[in-house]
């Protein structure tokens, strides 16, 4: 029986550390803002750890996967021009990467303005694709699904 309940707790540790071990530096918020009739602003914003960085959408020629957005198709909204970013952009050569790249650091806000073919209430759904690095490591790229309530009261 000990040898049960020792093996148990052993497990449990090695299983409680490996999950300790996953690193999550960003925390995504999610809001809508009405700006007009019928008009919304979707605000996704990103909150990183100290020490990380997330990259743009146009981070540069020398990073294969930047920050992008894809948006599910709804008839009850129609997307209007292209995602923004709202932060303090920083351009910096990368030696690893050759090339000059473009990141955020602490806070960035990535806004789409949607127009609403109605006064129905929905949902706006989609999926933001990120990579972060720090100075030792960049992370694997990430897909993180979202989804925004817009209209009604």
């Amino acid at each position: 029986m000990k040898k049960v309940l020792l093996t148990l707790v052993i497990s449990t540790g090695i299983f409680a550390m490996a999950f300790a071990q996953i690193e999550n530096p960003v925390t995504w918020s999610y809001s809508a803002k009405k700006v007009a009739d019928k008009v919304y602003e979707l605000q996704m914003t990103a909150t990183l750890s100290p020490g990380w960085h997330l990259y743009s959408q146009n981070a540069g020629e020398a990073l294969s996967d930047p920050t992008s957005f894809v948006f599910a198709n709804n008839p009850l909204f129609k997307l209007e021009n292209k995602v923004k970013e709202t932060g303090k952009l920083i351009s910096e050569y990368d030696p690893t990467m050759k090339g000059v790249l473009k990141f955020y650091k602490d806070k960035v806000t990535f806004t789409q303005r949607v127009k609403m073919k109605s006064t129905a209430p929905t949902v706006a759904k989609g999926t933001v694709t990120y990579i972060v690095c720090n100075d030792r490591k960049c992370l694997p790229p990430k897909d993180v699904d979202f989804s925004i309530k817009l209209g009604g009261k």
